[in-house]
């Protein structure tokens, strides 16, 4: 699934092509994506001769902003539409990807949202599996979404004593309590991996047991990998691409993440895989204590 670095890199290579276009047609050529509201009309009469005016992200989703919408008569063919800004709101899960579709390119294998532009392009979202979900919510709206309001701050908005009181109140292991997004939104599997190496801790450590000097070593570490994954592109995996169709190279990097088997690299014992929370995790035996 992509995580915070992936879904923050989609956000910054989509803004040029999107800011200032005015969205002219919605297409769904797999209504299941549309989560709210249900119906290509709906969605098509609430976008239509609206402008973007910025591309962004909250934890793991990607959030396409629009303005006001078009004066009466504006735009032909319009209907008279409220004044509310909008935005549409996506969740890529396993394997949502996006890229922006040039003049009369057919619609890609998966492709399950396009969005017509002023210019001709398109931003088209494509999902494999199926499991992506797309809404388009005016900004209250977005806030009152229960998944959306228990979103915990940002790993770089997450002061040091808001993790203390955090972390010290939990018996749960801490990497389950990483990949908590109501704790600190944005971060997975991949990076609680990395992220427990960098900082010497052990994925099964109960959380509550952890001194102060190894949250706060912890919580520096979040922010250093979060940063260097951004940098890198994100990390591919399997599906992941830049709207460029880039991969990411932050995998490249990668110091314990899926190399059970292989020598630590700071200690060279061997790394071990063990479940914890639901989710493989790789760490070294030596190192994380």
């Amino acid at each position: 699934m992509p995580e915070l670095p992936e879904v923050e890199t989609i956000a910054r290579a989509l803004a040029p092509g999107l800011v200032g276009r005015v969205v002219v047609g919605i297409e769904a050529p797999d209504r299941k994506v549309l989560a709210a509201p249900k119906t290509r009309a709906a969605w098509a009469r609430a976008a239509a001769g609206r402008t973007v005016t910025a591309v962004s992200r909250r934890a793991k989703l990607l959030l396409v902003h629009l303005g006001p919408a078009p004066a009466p008569g504006s735009l032909p063919g319009a209907p008279d539409l409220d004044e509310d800004t909008l935005l549409f709101a996506f969740h890529l899960k396993m394997t949502g990807r996006f890229h922006i579709a040039p003049t009369d390119a057919p619609p890609p294998a998966y492709a399950r949202l396009l969005v017509r532009l002023d210019d001709g392009q398109s931003l088209v979202f494509s999902d494999m599996r199926r499991f992506g979900t797309a809404r388009l919510l005016t900004p209250q709206a977005l806030s009152d979404w229960p998944f959306y309001a228990t979103l915990g701050p940002e790993p770089w908005d997450m002061t040091p004593e808001a993790f203390e009181a955090a972390l010290s109140r939990r018996t749960t292991r801490i990497k389950a309590v990483l990949l908590d997004q109501t704790v600190m939104a944005g971060i997975g599997n991949i990076y609680a991996d990395e992220s427990l190496f960098a900082a010497g801790i052990r994925p099964d450590t109960p959380a509550k047991s952890l001194s102060a000097g190894q949250r706060q070593k912890l919580l520096a570490a979040v922010q250093a990998v979060i940063g260097r994954a951004i940098a890198a592109g994100g990390s591919t995996i399997r599906d992941y691409r830049t709207p460029d169709g880039v991969e990411g190279g932050f995998q490249h990097q990668f110091t314990v993440y899926g190399k059970a088997g292989e020598p630590c690299p700071g200690c060279r014992a061997v790394l071990v895989a063990a479940k914890v929370a639901g989710r493989t995790s790789t760490f070294c035996p030596h190192c994380q204590k």
